[in-house]
């Protein structure tokens, strides 16, 4: 039996109703729309199943999937509601009154984030620094807080005024965002910004991110195993790492600021939402593939739908007060259904009714639009304005920005710091022998281009530079060089007793494999 189609929650000044998800789109009458402006409080069961909002004069509970009223309570100040995870619990919160159960004795501890899932919970705490003192996060795990020596892992650094934690699904590790608030270079206008990975069992490192500038977006894979930044000035670069902290695919340079994962963590969404025009790049994360690049301009809100084949955006006030309401895609870039609320009401808030793990499994990828009744909204691109004399001549393309393209970045087959077999050694010392009788022969050529000779009538012409013919295998050797002199960079760091960090020290471990590559390579010259 397929799963229902999710439920959309919309709340706003024409009140708090719900639509029903793909393919129909109508209102739902599993849930009786609430005509009051006064809503502020909402929430699902974590299943889905359950439905509770606050209205201003009472708090209720109904049962979304039967369509059943289950209770009223009179709590007209409760702000933010939340169930339990098996249902039978619903908290309210209007003011702090609880027990104190434990308590986490560290002093000036200015940020705290739980980890999610099911138990043993932990907590990622974060104490800036002070009096030449570096700022540190620790991890510690539920109820285990008798200080330093209990915490599963610590990570320290400087230049950090404020801190965003981020936890992976599986609650193996902690990403952390380390933000200044003035850059004392002047290189930036939102000061510097970097991005450590903090894990359970102790591990920590820097993320070397390869282009300066903020930081926009970082986000975890729902498996746990990688995860996405968006950062370095516009045009923005986006990179997924794995737990290493290694680059696995670079997708290049474009306008974008902000990354989501499918919540079966096979599609990624890069996008370029606020100052940017709505430009999503939609990727197929198994074979990093580009399946489409819809536009929806002035969003302020985007979600996946549970099915991980839906995907909402919408503009809501107070953010935007003009232009209020939703839209519904297909991944494949196809617009299926739109919604924009009455010019004198607002719209504050749109999501999706929840599901448990599992009720929607993963699906084959498809990279042809679904059909669709309504248009294509892609907006055609601006002509950039010409001065009347310049308007009947050619036009000059002329670039700000040299745009990079997506690069695949995991380690080839082969490449691995495992001893050579014996068959694998034959070859090696075969291919050395090819190389030492190349350098030879290229030395006994420049030799004779120095030897004097007779007077020519016509200057020699400059020797070209040697190439293979094929631009790819050009590119892979010049980025073959540049890591090699990075890792030769690194190496006379350390000789000069700087520490490095974890990364870095395995960059310098692969420099084996590069030089292997690099001279299969060059022998095919």
């Amino acid at each position: 039996m397929a799963p229902p189609a999710p439920l959309l929650a919309v709340r706003g000044s024409e009140g708090l109703y719900m639509v029903n998800g793909p393919p129909s789109f109508t209102e739902s009458t599993a849930f009786q729309r609430d005509s009051g402006k006064n809503c502020k409080a909402v929430a699902f069961s974590k299943d889905g199943s359950l439905f509770a909002w606050c209205n201003g004069e009472k708090v209720n509970i109904v049962n979304v999937t039967s369509a059943e009223f289950l209770c009223s309570l009179d709590l007209p100040k409760a702000v933010c509601l939340e169930f339990s995870p098996k249902n039978n619990i619903l908290a309210t919160w209007q003011a702090y009154t609880n027990t104190i159960a434990n308590k986490l004795h560290l002093q000036k501890v200015n940020d705290f984030v739980l980890s999610p899932g099911a138990q043993p919970t932990k907590v990622a705490v974060y104490v800036p620094g002070s009096k030449g003192a570096p700022s540190f996060v620790r991890l510690y795990q539920y109820p285990s807080f008798a200080g330093p020596q209990s915490a599963l892992a610590n990570k320290s650094f400087f230049k950090a005024d404020k801190v965003t934690m981020l936890w992976n699904k599986k609650a193996t590790a902690v990403l952390v965002i380390a933000s200044t608030e003035v850059d004392k270079t002047g290189a930036s206008y939102y000061g510097e910004q970097t991005l450590h990975y903090i894990a359970t069992n102790g591990e920590s490192a820097v993320v070397q991110l390869p282009k300066n500038g903020p930081i926009y977006d970082v986000v975890w894979n729902p498996s746990s195993v990688e995860f996405c930044a968006v950062y370095g000035f516009m045009p923005a670069k986006a990179t997924v790492f794995n737990l290493k902290c290694e680059p696995v695919f670079d997708f290049g340079t474009g306008p974008r600021n902000a990354a989501y994962y499918s919540p079966q963590g096979h599609i990624l969404v890069l996008a370029g939402f606020g100052n940017l025009r709505g430009q999503m790049e939609v990727w197929d994360v198994k074979n990093y593939k580009l399946i489409s690049k819809p536009v929806a301009s002035d969003s302020t809100y985007f979600a996946w739908c549970p099915d991980g084949e839906h995907i909402v955006t919408a503009t809501c006030a107070p953010r935007l007060r003009v232009g209020n309401g939703y839209k519904i895609w297909h991944y494949t870039g196809s617009l299926l259904h739109t919604y924009q609320v009455p010019s004198n009401e607002e719209m504050w808030q749109v999501f999706w009714q929840p599901f448990l793990e599992g009720v929607f499994p993963v699906k084959a990828v498809k990279y042809q639009a679904v059909p669709s009744e309504l248009p294509s909204t892609e907006p055609k691109p601006a002509q950039a304005y010409r001065p009347p004399a310049l308007r009947n001549k050619p036009v000059t393309s002329s670039k700000l920005h040299e745009d990079e393209p997506p690069q695949n970045m995991k380690p080839q087959s082969g490449s691995s710091d495992k001893p050579l077999s014996k068959t694998a050694l034959k070859n090696q010392r075969k291919h050395e022998a090819k190389k030492a009788a190349k350098q030879e022969a290229r030395a006994d050529a420049n030799q004779e281009s120095t030897q004097p000779s007779a007077p020519q009538s016509a200057p020699r012409s400059t020797v070209p530079a040697i190439t293979s013919g094929d631009p790819e295998v050009d590119k892979k050797i010049k980025n073959l060089k540049k890591k090699l002199k990075a890792i030769e960079h690194l190496k006379e760091q350390a000789a000069a007793g700087k520490q490095l960090e974890k990364n870095q020290l395995e960059k310098i471990q692969k420099e084996t494999a590069l030089l292997q590559e690099l001279e299969d390579l060059e022998l095919g010259l």
